[in-house]
């Protein structure tokens, strides 16, 4: 018989269905047998020993909630019987530091060099309205410019105006990281002129930049603010031209890590594929960024285990916290997660979801904890403030400094940020279903192909992508900007 359920590590106390199993069907895997006594969903759980009520219930050798009454040996465990361990706030114990070596890797991608020494893996045009006023002119330029042969992404959002204190200094600090990004190799930044983030607010945000390659317009100001645009756009566009790949040492390639729409194979297959990339880069002096906060709730004490000192430690703990209060703040409790198509697809509880979620960060010691939008600074795992909204938490990527993002989904979605975002599925039959949305399937870890060759794949595939291939967001045009608001409307 072939197996038709996964354990995903021996300590734990349930498995995941890798197809539907009806009632008093057989359940294998490997020399255990058991008879499901419910329905299995694909991807959902089922007992593999008896549960009380109140004993922990365990998946990635970790709890993932406790059982609300007595579990039998082949019942389907899910919310039904299933409530988190979670709580609004917890203390945390510091339990020492780990070796941390870089281990020198010879490989390389083809870049753009930065007059700042800063490294781009792609050239474009940008257009970044200081508010939300002028988008449509935004857009009218990039439509207008793509008729004179210029690739130009107008980055619209609804914000830099009727905005206070660190509210505006959030979308201030965003758009100024966004600004700076050496995907770009020109930007114009376009204002109304009257509103709150008006460019005298707003330059010292940006602080030195290349005054070649930023431009800035005030459109108030503008006689005909079309015809003053796309004479700034063809002024970047021809300097962008003259731009040439040059061979740059892999290491320095940002990586973020973002999963949406997660299902029960995303812990299993899509995220600790991405794990294994991880270490790779971090081991080569490389760095990467995670990000959703409360995606770690659950699961901080996997993360905190592997931070570089007692300092990066502290500064985990406060971010954990914070971002709880934020919840509690808002009359919110913090367990709200996972999503309704979250547990429609086999996952319980916030646990789960964030053991699962954090495979992403493979073995890496975590060497730095940033701030929202925060640029990434040390080699090795940052954790970036940040909620787990899928648009927020890209653009935040975006913001620290990430080349491309490595998503993964269990369940599909088409969207992507300013950066390559490639799509990686965590079954065949999305990866199939959707072959315009998905760039790199990982269900084939579930269909034989081991760990270690998916891994070479997907790194060939970030290279690939590094070096100037498009990914399907890319080639869809699905590119948009979110920034995390925290604040009253003026």
């Amino acid at each position: 018989m072939k197996d038709n359920i996964i354990i995903v590590n021996p300590k734990d106390s349930v498995a995941v269905a890798l197809c539907d199993i009806k009632k008093g069907e057989l359940c294998q895997c490997g020399e255990l047998t058991l008879t499901a006594k419910d329905d299995i969903a694909f991807g959902h759980k089922i007992a593999l020993f008896d549960l009380k009520e109140g004993e922990n219930v365990v998946k990635y050798a970790s709890p993932i909630g406790h059982a609300s009454k007595n579990i039998e040996k082949g019942e389907h465990v899910h919310v039904h019987n299933v409530k988190t361990n979670l709580a609004e706030s917890g203390d945390y114990i510091f339990r020492g530091t780990q070796e941390y070596n870089w281990n020198e890797q010879d490989d390389y991608f083809m870049g753009y060099r930065r007059k700042d020494g800063r490294v781009g893996i792609r050239n474009e045009i940008w257009i970044v309205p200081t508010v939300g006023c002028v988008n449509k002119t935004a857009e009218l330029l990039a439509k207008e410019a793509a008729k004179l042969g210029m690739n130009v992404l107008p980055m619209t959002h609804p914000y830099g105006c009727s905005q206070m204190g660190e509210d505006q200094t959030m979308t201030q600090k965003s758009l100024a990281a966004l600004i700076k990004h050496p995907n770009a190799g020109g930007v114009l930044v376009l204002s109304l002129g009257c509103e709150n983030n008006n460019l005298n607010a707003f330059k010292p945000f940006l602080g030195e930049y290349d005054s070649e390659r930023i431009r800035f317009m005030i459109t108030q100001e503008e006689e005909d603010e079309v015809e003053t645009g796309l004479a700034l756009l063809k002024t970047l566009s021809d300097l962008s031209e003259k731009d040439k790949r040059k061979r740059i040492p892999l290491r320095e390639l940002i990586i973020g890590f973002k999963c949406g729409g997660s299902d029960a194979f995303s812990g299993i297959t899509a995220n600790p594929l991405c794990g294994r990339l991880t270490d790779l880069h971090a081991a080569a002096g490389g760095r990467a960024i995670l990000t959703e906060v409360p995606e770690m709730f659950g699961a901080e004490d996997s993360l905190f285990a592997r931070c570089q000192s007692k300092e990066v430690f502290e500064q985990a703990t406060a971010m954990i916290n914070e971002f709880k209060n934020y919840y509690v703040n808002h009359n919110q409790v913090v367990y709200e997660n996972p999503s309704p198509g979250n547990k429609a697809g086999g996952i319980t509880t916030l646990e789960e979801k964030s053991l699962g979620c954090i495979q992403k960060g493979g073995e890496a010691t975590v060497t730095d904890i940033l701030a929202y939008a925060d640029p990434v600074k040390k080699e090795g795992l940052s954790l970036l403030t940040g909620p787990g909204n899928d648009m927020v938490s890209c653009t935040n990527l975006a913001a620290s400094g990430a080349h491309i993002i490595l998503f993964t989904t269990g369940r599909g979605t088409p969207f992507g940020t300013i950066v390559p975002t490639l799509k990686i599925s965590t079954n065949s039959t999305l990866a199939e279903h959707k072959a315009n949305w998905i760039d790199f399937n990982a269900g084939m870890i579930l269909e034989g192909t081991s760990f270690e060759e998916a891994t070479k794949k997907l790194m060939d595939l970030l290279k690939d992508t590094a070096n100037g291939k498009l990914s399907k967001n890319e080639e869809n045009d699905y590119r948009e900007i979110a920034i995390f608001k925290d604040g009253v409307t003026l």
